[in-house]
């Protein structure tokens, strides 16, 4: 075997090595507000249950390597003692992955992953409403492990509600496994879905992605593409050019010989193709001819 003293290793590459062992990671999506009542969602993978009476659950937002600063997350909970605790599903990881995208203090990341805000009944931090299981908890104590960057934070929750999409309930009221779906985090990209396997999902932009919020109309409302299509497509920093759309309709001329005088609904079909290998600037130019 090789072996490691993790004192000789550098942060990225230890964290590296820690986050493609323990996998795979059960996500937290979390949602907090700010002292000013700002709307807050991250995701984080350092999550797990870790007692039923009280019903506890820990995540931790761990410092930043990059700089050593801490996260939204921790201060909104460190100051307002509540947050929201989403389960994540196939559904939504697309959206999911893009609010992990380190947007300004005060930006609402629901908007811009395009995920829906549902009023809690005990806590003020609103539910993802697309999420199949939302844990409303109030938090007990926040452990800090460290203050160098890549120091942990365990957030320690007590759930005081939450509640289960009857999609995923089986008729004895027990949760279908199957049904519910759920992702979870490994090392780098890789995800695991519960019913498939791995895949993978590319990190957000280094760079701010337009987020959903920004996306033209009939691509925000389309009754084509998924949440996890409009997550793809709203991490791009710019859309394509006119003329870099003129020059790919061009180059697919003999395949798509009707595509600019296609249909939204038949552009949308084609661009979901192009997104499920991946190729998001391809989708885009698509539904911008």
């Amino acid at each position: 075997m090789t072996s490691f003293n993790p004192k000789d290793l550098s942060l990225n590459i230890l964290q590296g090595y820690l986050q493609s062992a323990v996998a795979p990671r059960p996500i937290a999506f979390a949602s907090t507000l700010d002292i000013h009542g700002n709307p807050n969602l991250s995701p984080f993978s350092f999550f797990n249950v870790f007692s039923t009476i009280p019903p506890i659950l820990v995540f931790s937002p761990s410092r930043r390597v990059r700089d050593n600063t801490t996260k939204h997350t921790l201060e909104n909970a460190e100051a307002t003692k509540e947050v929201v605790i989403n389960v994540v599903n196939y559904d939504i990881v697309q959206q999911m992955s893009l609010s992990s995208t380190e947007y300004p203090e005060g930006v609402n990341e629901f908007e811009k992953a395009g995920l829906t805000m549902l009023k809690s009944d005990i806590v003020k931090p609103f539910r993802v409403a697309e999420s199949p299981v939302q844990f409303e908890c109030k938090v007990n104590d926040i452990i800090k492990l460290g203050t160098e960057g890549g120091a942990g934070n365990l957030i320690i929750c007590e759930v005081v509600k939450f509640h289960i999409s009857k999609d995923v309930l089986n008729k004895d009221e027990t949760i279908n496994q199957k049904k519910l779906d759920l992702v979870a985090r490994a090392g780098g990209n890789v995800y695991s879905r519960a019913n498939k396997g791995f895949f993978e999902v590319p990190k957000p932009l280094s760079t701010l992605g337009i987020g959903v919020d920004n996306l033209p109309d009939d691509v925000k409302n389309s009754m084509v593409l998924t949440g996890n299509d409009l997550g793809m497509l709203a991490n791009v920093e710019v859309l394509p050019s006119k003329k870099m759309v003129k020059e790919f309709i061009k180059s697919v001329g003999e395949r798509y010989p009707n595509i600019k005088n296609a249909s939204h609904r038949d552009k949308h079909k084609l661009a979901r193709n192009y997104l499920s290998y991946g190729d998001v600037d391809s989708a885009w130019k698509i539904l911008l001819s």
